[in-house]
């Protein structure tokens, strides 16, 4: 869906946060508009839950300025917070209170007023398909059910803006799928949904996807633009019959800088100047036998890869 016409609910300008003297977020500005879904990605440590608790008015910016519903994340912080949903790894649900009750008392704690707390409660309880376990104990839910929850729990004072730390950790693919038709949804009514996951087949459903490595943006596009641009070097894919032994000789061969084995085959990230007849005529002289040798499409996985090995060599002519 293309949002470039709705206004921008998030901006953020040099944003900064530091512990001592690590930066955990060092110079990062981009906007999200309304009604987008958002996904930022980055390995443990890139800084994406510190970013995401400042623009939910959590912890302080040490640098910069980020401005979330036009509200300054520094000064007006209480705002934000009456205004955003946020759902943590951890989900932050009571696991002694049922269904029903954990809604009710978010609603409480987000300002829903009293007289309106049933009815909202009821509402989100049809719209996520929680009625027939409003009674249950929380405790007893599957992790795909409580997912569901801390989502309805997230969403119960009709927030504008939506952050999701790391929502589908740990669930199982069903219920991550089912989860994805969700957001879809609240993004169509309007909702903007501004996600952190490790997932980047998740990711690729966003409407734009920013790559987070060392606090900085190392990109910031849609999947299909990051896909069709963002690689250094070519992804071959090798069918062999002892897969094993084709990624142990590609290790000792110049210009693979990554590789990985996934069932018969194994898939390799190369420099621009090696090809898929040279691979071929290496894994001979070595002995391996290869059914076949061919370069085939990127995925957001192998962009990703290749970003954050730019970044690791100090190389930030990618960086936006």
């Amino acid at each position: 869906m293309n949002h470039s016409a709705a206004p921008a609910v998030i901006v953020t300008r040099d944003l900064e946060r530091r512990f001592g003297k690590i930066a955990a977020v060092a110079g990062v500005s981009f906007s999200v508009r309304r009604g987008e879904v958002f996904a930022l990605l980055g390995p443990n440590g890139s800084g994406k839950t510190t970013l995401i608790r400042m623009l939910c008015g959590v912890v302080v910016p040490s640098g910069g300025e980020a401005r979330v519903l036009d509200y300054d994340v520094a000064t007006e912080s209480d705002a934000i917070k009456a205004r955003v949903g946020y759902m943590s790894q951890r989900f932050g649900l009571y696991n002694k209170l049922t269904v029903a009750e954990n809604l009710r008392f978010y609603a409480a704690i987000y300002g829903v007023p009293r007289h309106e707390r049933d009815d909202r409660v009821d509402e989100i309880l049809e719209q996520l398909g929680l009625q027939d376990r409003e009674r249950q104990r929380t405790g007893t839910l599957s992790g795909g059910w409580k997912q569901r929850l801390a989502l309805a729990c997230s969403i119960v004072h009709s927030p504008a803006v939506l952050f999701l730390d790391e929502p589908t950790a740990g669930v199982d693919p069903f219920s991550r799928r089912r989860f994805w038709s969700m957001i879809h949804r609240l993004s169509k009514e309007g909702i903007t949904v501004f996600l952190t996951t490790h997932y980047l087949d998740e990711a690729e459903s966003a409407d734009r996807v920013a790559l987070m490595y060392d606090g900085r943006l190392a990109a910031l596009d849609t999947a299909a633009n990051l896909i069709s641009a963002g690689l250094r070097g070519r992804i071959v894919e090798i069918r062999a019959p002892q897969p094993l032994a084709a990624l142990n000789a590609l290790q000792s061969l110049p210009g693979v800088r990554d590789m990985v084995s996934v069932r018969s085959r194994v898939r390799a990230l190369l420099n621009d100047g090696l090809t898929p007849n040279q691979v071929q005529a290496a894994l001979d002289e070595r002995g391996v036998v290869v059914d076949e040798v061919r370069q085939v499409a990127p995925t957001l996985e192998d962009v990703f890869i290749s970003l954050l090995e730019g970044s690791e060599e100090g190389d930030r002519s990618s960086f936006v």
